[in-house]
């Protein structure tokens, strides 16, 4: 997904940032159920090379003023939308804690994606030109404390609908979910500050929103180290600002806290869900060794009953006595029998857990695999996930990284960097052409360019490690032009326990 330059002017880390963010949207299992709400809509199967159509945008109880149109534009692998919305009010009107609107696409299957942010005038006018992967989907507009969401709130304030030249397919009645209110109220804006965008850019406000947001949500104490650069961010931010330093820096950096910020938010969420699972497990397995007890005591308190009163049996003392050995001898098996079941329960109670551990780990990996194909060719081996990065992607020669290649490292590192526990080994290869000495140290040169490109986007250096092996290791013939380019290549092996391997080797 990119934005084109008629919407805010977005540096090209954020972008790409939030770009693999949006592709990695499976990232809902981080929002407790409690946290959310649904709500349908209508979606439209937009004709693939059928020329533009048109849909318009409905206001909704919370902006019954606002209305909107948007030129939709499917083509083969993209979809291009250029919406304009007006007489929206201001965001703050809706809540304090909220700052900016953004415009979602909505899947028929209800998934939700962030395809960037409208800025309003003071009449409430604005407009988003962006380019989308999907062709079936919905369009709603959300009032947001920043941009970088991943979840569009419940304050919607637009809703597309069909025109009656619209061209395309209806599907409707299509469930999303949307973030409740209460994840955000009294936290982001705790003074209920108007924005003074003539002194400060609004996206100073929407840092300063992130962080506080992030913070109520538990985020220093379940994700501290991206909590910490977002914290650390935001005073280089306020710094600046006191500087009266350049604009466009200020909002560059901005920016980049709203990232760390959501991203701390978010894997604090997820980590106290987890929690809260654990603790309910526990909590069930206590009932159940509490319930288990209380038998055992009747039972122990009937078979003492039964004792005493062969005991008391004067006149059969014998057969009492024969009686009693009985179930003293069939009280010993059932308790063998109760401790053999007892240990069986839990060696398969352990099995259950480590095969379904194994099961997510394959999950996460397909995921991955996945997602990574999105951006570079992937494959699944042994090693772990091999991402091949082609020489295209540098000058002849050189291991300067071209700009391709930045964004690709860049929607690479957005994913990665939302699954903690993932390790990178950057490999460099040459073909056969030119010295030894030579090709060892070009290949060298560009697996460091780019494991500092990932290190760069936040990724931690003591996750990925770079190394150069020349022409040792082809994987075609070097006899040929094809075969030699296929040679001169850098290769990412991403492992790690979460996927259901500790380190690639």
């Amino acid at each position: 997904m990119r934005c084109t330059k008629t919407a805010r002017g977005i540096v090209l880390l954020g972008a790409l940032v939030l770009a693999g963010i949006v592709m990695a949207q499976d990232q809902e299992s981080s929002v407790p159920a409690s946290a959310v709400t649904s709500k349908k809509i209508k979606a439209i199967g937009y004709v693939v090379g059928g020329g533009g159509t048109k849909v318009v945008f409905t206001g909704t109880n919370l902006a019954g003023q606002a209305s909107g149109e948007a030129k939709v534009e499917a083509k083969t692998g993209k979809t291009d939308i250029e919406v304009k919305v007006s007489s929206l009010p201001q965001p703050s009107t809706i809540g304090t804690e909220f700052l900016t609107y953004v415009l979602w696409a909505i899947s028929p299957d209800g998934r939700t994606s962030n395809l960037g942010e409208i800025v309003t005038d003071k009449n409430g006018d604005g407009k988003l030109n962006v380019t989308t992967q999907l062709q079936t989907f919905a369009m709603i507009v959300t009032a947001e404390p920043y941009s970088a969401v991943r979840l569009p709130s419940e304050e919607v304030v637009l809703e597309n609908d069909t025109k009656k030249n619209t061209k395309g397919k209806i599907y409707p009645d299509s469930d999303y979910k949307l973030m409740v209110r209460g994840q955000y109220k009294k936290m982001g804006n705790p003074l209920a500050l108007t924005p003074d965008l003539k002194t400060t850019p609004l996206e100073v406000y929407e840092a300063r929103n992130a962080v506080d947001i992030a913070k109520s949500q538990g985020a220093e104490q379940y994700a501290p180290d991206i909590f910490a650069k977002a914290d650390s961010s935001l005073k280089m931010v306020e710094n600046q600002l006191a500087r009266k330093a350049d604009k466009k820096t200020i909002v560059s950096t901005a920016r980049q806290t709203v990232q760390f910020a959501e991203d701390s938010r978010a894997l604090s969420v997820q980590k106290q869900e987890t929690e809260r699972i654990a603790k309910e497990r526990q909590a069930a397995a206590d009932a159940a060794a509490a319930k288990a007890k209380a038998k055992a005591d009747a039972a122990a308190a009937a078979e003492a009953s039964r004792q005493a009163e062969l005991t008391a049996a004067k006149e059969a003392r014998m057969k009492a006595e024969a009686d009693a050995a009985a179930i003293r001898a069939k009280s010993a098996a059932d308790a063998a029998a109760a401790e053999q079941a007892a240990l069986r329960a839990k060696q398969e109670a352990a099995q259950a857990d480590a095969e379904r551990a194994r099961q997510q780990a394959a999950a996460l990996r397909a995921s991955l695999l996945e997602q990574f194909n999105r951006v570079l060719e992937t494959t699944d081996t042994p090693r772990g996930l091999v991402v091949n990065m082609a020489d295209v992607l540098f000058d002849t020669g050189k291991y300067d990284l071209r700009q391709e290649a930045q964004i690709k490292l860049a929607k690479l590192s957005g994913i990665i960097l939302a699954h903690p526990g993932l390790n990178l080994a950057v490999e460099g290869y040459t073909d056969s052409t030119g010295s030894d000495e030579l090709n060892m140290k070009l290949s060298d040169q560009r697996a460091n360019a780019v494991r500092d490109d990932l290190i760069s986007q936040g990724l931690a250096a003591n996750t990925v490690t770079a190394q150069g092996f020349g022409k040792t290791m082809p994987v075609a013939d070097n006899s040929t032009a094809a075969g030699r380019q296929k040679n001169r290549r850098v290769e990412i092996i991403v492992s790690g326990e979460v996927i259901g391997q500790k380190i690639g080797k």
